[in-house]
């Protein structure tokens, strides 16, 4: 019977350790580039309150109209906000076999902010969004996080907000192998000016950018007929624009492909 309790008494030992390791894991920051970047902890996908709103924080490619449509024809309309907490930045690398491209992510980070816009969806649409970002935990943001930026009535009563944040396995700098791509940088920043524009919010743009960290000379023109962009990006001028006054020392090196 000694030797019984013993053996239960080392498992539960060894079970507590593994779990406290797990946690410890959890907390520890990944690094890439010589950068630190937060441990994403707890449930990815946690399940909505049914009887809540839910809202979606947006802050890359579901910044513009377009794109955020084709995965929720039905959302309600976006608003801009700027949300306390986080840090957004290229170090989303796409999960490519061959070559691939670095996406806009973001990370707990208790000193940083970034503009962005937030939507109403329906349980459904939420999770076809969970679908299309796939490679991202979905983690819910305090409302008390989040500044309302447009001068109207819109305000954040209540319900939940969720946030697609960077799993730790999925973050990697921008690289000559998973580049900055013009196209996506384009769907972003027309995000950006459409709601810059809409709600009559000087500065809106530049502070995409400015909120935005890890831009890389690891950064490729992708566009259809780059030399004449205007005929598939109507925003390309204003785009352009933007990225050689704010990101000069970037912009002057883009290398088309």
């Amino acid at each position: 019977m000694i030797d019984r309790a013993l053996q239960l008494i080392v498992i539960v030992s060894a079970i507590g350790g593994l779990a406290a390791c797990a946690s410890s894991t959890q907390l520890e920051p990944s690094r890439t580039g010589g950068e630190t970047f937060a441990a994403v902890d707890g449930d990815c996908h946690a399940l909505p309150a049914s009887n809540e709103p839910q809202y979606i924080v947006g802050y890359g490619s579901l910044m513009q109209d377009e794109s955020r449509k084709r995965t929720s024809p039905q959302a309600g309309p976006a608003h801009p906000v700027e949300v306390a907490g986080y840090r957004r930045g290229w170090f989303a690398k796409a999960d490519s076999v061959g070559y691939g491209t670095t996406y806009l992510g973001v990370t707990p980070d208790p000193n940083a902010r970034v503009n962005a816009v937030i939507y109403n969806v329906e349980t459904n649409e939420l999770l076809a969004t969970d679908q299309r970002e796939a490679s991202y935990c979905r983690k819910s943001v305090a409302l008390s996080a989040i500044k309302t930026l447009e001068k109207g009535a819109f305000q954040l009563a209540g319900g939940q907000a969720w946030i697609y944040v960077n799993k730790p396995e999925g973050i990697a700098t921008p690289s000559a192998r998973f580049p900055i791509v013009q196209s996506y940088v384009d769907i972003f920043l027309s995000g950006c000016l459409e709601q810059e524009q809409r709600f009559e919010l000087n500065g809106f743009a530049q502070q995409c950018l400015a909120t935005t960290r890890n831009w890389s000379e690891h950064w490729v023109n992708d566009r259809i007929y780059p030399r004449r962009p205007f005929i598939y990006q109507p925003r390309s001028r204003q785009i352009d624009s933007l990225l050689a006054q704010q990101l000069p020392q970037y912009f002057s090196r883009i290398r088309i492909e």
